[in-house]
Order: C-alpha cells, then structure tokens, then sequence
C-alpha cells in the first residue's frame, strides 16, 4: 500500500494517462498499418491490371509479357522481391515464376475482381494479389489468372515511418505529464506540509493555537477548521479538568482540615488527662464533627470515583438489558430508611401491565443513576414533603422521572445545577456532585437528561431521563 500521498495522487493520475497513451499508441499502429497496406495493395493491383492489358492472343495460345512499367510500380530502397504467375484455367505457367502460391479458396471481389491475400514463398513472407481476366477469339474463349506478390519490408518502412514519429509524442507527452504532476503536486502539497511543521512546532501541552485555514486549499480548509474545532473541544476540556481538580481539592481540603484539628485536638487532650472531665463535652462534639467530616470525605471520594468510572469509555462499551422497573425499585428500598428519617412519602409509579421495562445499561451505574436522582431530591424537599418516581413508556423511548414537591431550583440556577460542585444552596448536605453523575452516566447509554419546575411551575422539580427502549 503506498503512503505517500504524493504518489497516491500521482498515480490516480499518471496511471490513466499511461493506459490512453498505450490506447492511442495501439490505434495509431493500426491506422498506419492500414495506410500501408492500402499503398502496397493499391501497388499490386495496379501491376496486375498492367500484366493484364498485355495478354494477347498467338495463335491459339495466349501470351503475356512482362513490361517493365509493371515492375517500376515496385521500386523501392528497400530491396523488395516482385514475384509475377500468369497461368491460363489449366494452371499453366504463361509467364513470371513457377510455383507461386495461390489462394486455395478464390473469392473475388468488387469491380476490380480482385482478391488480396498474405502468402510464403521460398521463406518469404509476401503479400500478392491475385485477378483474372477473359480472353476471347474466334475460336472460343479462356480465363487467365494474373498474381502478383511483394515480400513485405518496403510496407514495414513505411509503417515504421508512419507510426514511431506519433509514439514518440506520446511518450515525450507522458513523460512530460509525469514531469509537471511530480512538480505541480510537490508545489500544491506544500501548505500541507506547512500545516504538519506549525502542529510540529507547539507544544502539546499547550491548547492555545488554531490553525489558519486562509493559507490552505478550498478542499482542506475543512482539515484545518476540524482540527481547530478539536482543539477548541480539547481546551475546553482541559479547562474543565482544572476547574475540575480545583473543586476536588477545595471540597477535600475542608474535611481534611478539620481532621487534622480535630486530631491535634485529641493528641492535647491526652497528654492533659487531667482536664478530660471538664471537656467531656468538648470531646463529644469533637468524635461527632470528626464522624461527620469523614462521611463527607467518604462521600466526596466515593462520587469522584463514580463521576471518573461514568466518564470513562468502557461505560459505554459493555451495556446490557436491563429492567429499569426493577432498578428503580432497589433503590426506593435503599433510601426508604432516609425518606422516613425526613417523614417523606417516598413511592413509585410504574404502566399498569407491571411487565419489565427494559433499557441497555450498566447495572451498576444505572442503580447510581436512580439513587443519585432520588437522594438529590431527598435532600431538598422540605419535612412532610412528598417524591414520586415514575416510569412511563414514550413512543419508541422510556422515560424515568423523579418528582419531589420541595422549593424547587430558581430559573437562573437550572443552567448551571448539572455543573461539578455545584449546589443550589450550600445550608444542605450534599457534594454537588449527584446531577454531574446523572448526566454522565445518561450520556454513557444513550439516554438525555433534563430537569423542569413540577406541578405547573409553582413548585417542586421533575427530573427527568429518557431511555432508548428495549424490546
């Protein structure tokens, strides 16, 4: 397989050219070879005609001469051998040379009565004509056969005269054609390979370059906006990754202080055993803050590895069907304990033939969809409050909703709640994590997310995920 586009490009091109050229070559040999066999066959006739109107009658006998205006036809540098055989209808040699082939099968044609034919005689190729002609007298009639052969070098000449000055344009043609392809497509590929020594030159580390498109071809100008659009997409991720890490340290660097203290408060705590009746409550509330901060840790770590496992290219690579009735309703039972804790009605809705819904996921993510859908909304309804999860069946799609009756999120919020760390209000515990993962893990199976205000607007919020549904 040739990797040069240079060479790819030149013999899409030069191969063509190379077969019209082997075409063109080929029918000019033939419209040559044409020409000269029309001039020598035109030469044999014409000295048969003038054999033929010297046939005279002797007697009783018919008689032919050889003038020499019939051999003149035939004069040539090329040393060409004339054979002449005039033979009356008993095949008797009435002049020229004995023996001279005949055609074994005589089809005369045209107005002329001639018939052309190749021939060997004595080791030499010929090409002869043959004729006849009647004679007639008084005393009755006779049929005289005139041939005439040439052996085949002044043809041939002329074929080479005719034909190798052609072939030789068209090979100086082609060889020019290769010449200026060659130049033209080192010359044309050059902002090609400019493009490949600017991407060279930047650091790949570094996302802060576009290509310009202006100083390259109409047809790869989309190369270089693709690359630009890939670029753009890269920085924008990479931006991401740094906010991303940033958020992660600022959200693990809280916890971990308040460790450290809480531990440094312990270590002054035991060397003073003494005071340890006095701050017995102080202690208290200190393994109680330390038990709380390292829940959080917990957690935080926990979302980081799940965020980190949705986003990865497997998620999406190894789905298998699933029931989502079946997912859902695992995880109500894992969060009832904390829906009773809030006196929250927590309950599931589900199409009344209570046959499997089935979707193609992820087991394991998908019960990390649900529950991050239903603790979320968990988490920001109020005491007494009610969420609802409900699967529905949407044409050709499935739809997993969960709605709660809480404050709801603010119009200016909804833009931004999917976004890593970010929480509606920072009075409710929570990693701001639980939306971003959704999203992640939807996008991993093909489904969409999208959140809006519940019950008309006035309060509450619906969120909700369609799934491409399974048969």
């Amino acid at each position: 397989m040739l990797a040069s586009l240079r060479v790819r490009l030149a013999a899409w091109l030069l191969l063509p050219l190379s077969v019209f050229v082997g075409v063109c070559g080929y029918l000019s040999w033939r419209n040559a070879a044409a020409v000269a066999d029309y001039v020598q066959d035109h030469d044999l006739l014409a000295s048969a005609k003038v054999l033929s109107e010297r046939l005279i009658w002797e007697g009783n006998n018919v008689q032919a001469s050889v003038p020499p205006s019939a051999l003149s036809l035939f004069a040539s540098p090329d040393r060409d051998q004339v054979f002449l055989s005039v033979t009356d209808a008993a095949g008797t040699v009435l002049a020229g040379t004995p023996g001279f082939p005949l055609p074994s099968k005589r089809q005369l044609q045209g107005v002329d009565r001639a018939q052309w034919y190749d021939a060997e005689f004595n080791g030499m190729r010929l090409r002869a004509v043959v004729t006849q002609r009647a004679m007639y007298d008084v005393g009755g009639g006779a049929e005289v056969t005139i041939a005439v052969g040439k052996t085949t070098n002044s043809r041939d000449h002329m074929l080479r005269k005719l034909w190798l000055p052609t072939v030789g344009f068209l090979l100086i043609a082609l060889i020019l054609a290769i010449a200026l392809t060659t130049l033209a497509l080192t010359w044309e590929l050059r902002p090609v390979l400019k493009l490949s020594r600017q991407l060279a030159r930047h650091d790949p580390l570094r996302l802060d370059f576009s290509v310009d498109p202006r100083a390259l071809h109409a047809e790869l100008r989309p190369v270089a906006e693709t690359i630009n659009s890939f670029v753009h997409e890269l920085r924008a991720h990479s931006e991401a990754q740094r906010r991303f890490i940033a958020d992660a340290a600022h959200q693990l660097r809280t916890p971990l202080a308040l460790q450290a203290s809480q531990i440094e408060y312990a270590r002054y705590t035991r060397q003073h055993r003494g005071e340890w009746e006095t701050r017995r409550a102080d202690m208290d509330a200190m393994w109680i803050a330390m038990q709380t901060s390292n829940r959080r840790l917990v957690d935080v770590t926990n979302k980081l590895l799940l965020l980190a496992q949705a986003e990865h290219r497997d998620a999406s690579a190894s789905l298998e069907r699933v029931d989502l009735a079946e997912a859902a309703l695992h995880c109500i039972e894992q969060l009832a304990a904390l829906a009773d804790r809030r006196r929250i009605d927590l309950g599931m809705e589900r199409p009344e033939d209570a046959e499997p819904v089935w979707v193609r996921a992820q087991p394991a993510l998908l019960d990390a969809l649900v529950s991050n859908l239903v603790d979320n909304a968990l988490r920001y309804t109020q005491e007494g409050g009610r969420v609802t999860v409900r699967l529905d069946r949407v044409g050709d799609q499935v739809e997993l909703s969960v709605e709660d009756n809480g404050p709801g999120i603010p119009a200016e919020a909804l833009a931004r709640v999917f976004e890593r760390f970010y929480r509606v209000s920072q009075n409710t515990e929570g990693t701001g994590l639980g939306l971003a993962i959704v999203r992640e893990i939807a996008r991993a199976f093909g489904a969409t997310v999208s959140l809006a205000s519940n019950e008309g607007g006035r309060t509450g919020l619906r969120a909700s995920v369609l799934f491409p549904a399974q048969g």
